[in-house]
């Protein structure tokens, strides 16, 4: 039964699906958690997608990690209604365990056992495993399979974190930051393996620093600040959000002042830059303006706030909340 976001199901089970029928593999309702009395989570509401490559995103102490870590069922919550895959992490992680992967930052790995080696073993610990060639294969090692763990490259490490992941094939994969201390050409090749995982109906819940990681990846993003969702959505269409306009920048001949409402006196570079309420009007009077009286508006250009605009916009209030220690 198809159920809205935050009602429940048949028999008071918690809901199942969104209002457009598609299966959630995530479902919070006032999530809390406090430590010390304070607050790190305050009343979160987060409905995540089947098959969807979700990003979580947020500064240190926002809450962050305390909420992915009640998800995986590795921390009690104080109160709120948590579904993952149909289990309540807090009371059935054993069950939740064989249906979900986890890339931590870092792991400890067997360094002298072979790529090959390294899955069957994580793969024996599942009642029903992805075949190991298979999973290698899907992280782009084939030709590492033969090779000991410590003579991977830092990128190829990163790759055998998700391939272990992937051994007791979940249907939930939880990355924490995939690609940190990545070259921009490592990043790209661990982003196509992210990308690929979702081809195979797998759902992805994303932490991430970088917004450029983000905005490729996530068919949502949600941007948490103490303790609180502060935004929601995919990432091309957050960038409407009205605390970060789309910006107009020009520059006009020496001695030429804009009409009022326009942009004020210029800039050190001879540009004049402003954010109008209605991009539009703006443009329709600034050009009108412009060809009346012959001014040529050099290097005129149009600029959307990027996500990493919103994230700062969203996140630069001081927090009020606190983590105990953890992001």
């Amino acid at each position: 039964m198809s159920t809205l976001p935050g009602e429940t199901g048949a028999r008071g089970a918690p809901a199942s699906s969104t209002s457009d029928g598609r299966p959630l593999a995530v479902h919070v309702r006032g999530l809390v958690k406090a430590y010390s009395g304070v607050r790190a989570v305050n009343g979160i509401d987060l409905d995540i997608r089947r098959g969807e490559i979700f990003a979580l995103l947020g500064p240190n102490g926002a809450g962050k990690t305390t909420t992915v870590e009640i998800l995986e069922g590795y921390r009690a919550r104080d109160g709120g209604e948590v579904t993952v895959l149909g289990y309540d992490p807090g009371r059935q992680r054993a069950p939740l365990k064989r249906k979900i992967g986890i890339v931590l930052q870092s792991t400890g790995v067997e360094p002298y056992l072979t790529v090959t080696e390294t899955v069957q073993m994580y793969a024996g610990f599942y009642p029903d495993p992805r075949p190991v060639d298979e999973v290698i294969s899907l992280v782009g090692l084939d030709e590492k399979r033969n090779s000991r763990v410590n003579k991977l490259s830092g990128g190829q490490q990163r790759r055998l974190d998700v391939a272990i992941a992937l051994a007791g094939n979940p249907e939930l994969l939880f990355l924490d930051e995939p690609t940190t201390g990545f070259d921009p050409s490592a990043r790209r090749e661990a982003w196509e393996v992210i990308k690929n995982l979702a081809t195979l109906g797998k759902t992805v819940l994303l932490t991430t620093h970088y917004m450029d990681e983000a905005q490729y990846l996530a068919d949502r993003v949600a941007v948490i600040s103490a303790g609180r969702i502060v935004a929601e959505g995919d990432p091309a269409t957050l960038a409407n959000r009205e605390v970060a306009r789309a910006r107009i920048r020009y520059r006009v001949p020496e001695g030429t002042t804009p009409p009022a409402g326009l942009g004020g006196p210029p800039g050190a570079d001879g540009f004049t830059e402003f954010s109008p309420g209605d991009v539009t009007t703006a443009l329709h009077q600034l050009t009108g303006w412009a060809l009346d009286h012959q001014i040529s508006l050099d290097g005129l250009e149009v600029s959307r706030p990027s996500l990493e605009d919103i994230y700062l916009s969203l996140t630069s209030a001081p927090a009020g909340g606190q983590e105990g220690g953890t992001a």
